[in-house]
């Protein structure tokens, strides 16, 4: 059943994002440009009521979080690889996928990309657990959990400087 809630969830977003006007090459060049923030209304939209879905699950105990570790290594490597990716082909890999559903075949080379690339790091992944996974490795925590404090503080202050952010990108015309 888990399967299909996946893929009816995967179908959904695929028609957000396509309603977003997400997969489009232009708003993608625009997002790396900083000339268009759609894309990043669109994300911190998604991490928005993520955030509060999130904790709200957990507060009510149908959820329990469970936690991958904190690694600035990884962190920093997997952002530069992300980052160089999405300047290269024009899509991150969520926006791949559904621009190849909308028909884009220039997409395949980024799947492609994405599948060759999995396969390297599953490779070479003795090497990076080794080298760089432990670099700034500060376990399973939670921004809440270092500050010590109520996460609601945490997510409704970031939910309101979301709300700022969107008045600036429209003030400013993004």
């Amino acid at each position: 059943m888990s399967l299909i809630y996946g893929l009816v969830t995967g179908i959904l977003f695929g028609i957000l994002l396509q309603k977003a006007e997400v997969l489009r090459f232009d708003k993608q060049v625009g997002a790396l440009r900083l000339m268009d923030m759609t894309i990043f209304k669109f994300m911190l939209s998604a991490i928005a009521v993520g955030a509060v879905g999130v904790y709200l699950l957990k507060d009510l105990e149908l959820i329990k979080l469970s936690l991958k570790g904190t690694s600035i290594g990884a962190q920093v490597l997997g952002g530069t690889l992300f980052g160089i990716g999405w300047a290269i082909l024009g899509y991150c890999p969520g926006t791949a996928g559904g621009a190849l559903g909308e028909g884009r075949v220039d997409a395949i080379w980024g799947i492609l990309g994405m599948l060759f690339g999995g396969g390297i790091y599953a490779l070479s992944y003795p090497f990076f657990k080794a080298n760089v996974i432990g670099i700034g490795n500060f376990g399973k925590i939670t921004l809440p959990q270092i500050l010590g404090i109520n996460h609601w503080i945490i997510v409704v202050v970031f939910v309101a400087f979301i709300i700022f952010m969107f008045g600036f990108f429209e003030k400013k015309g993004l």
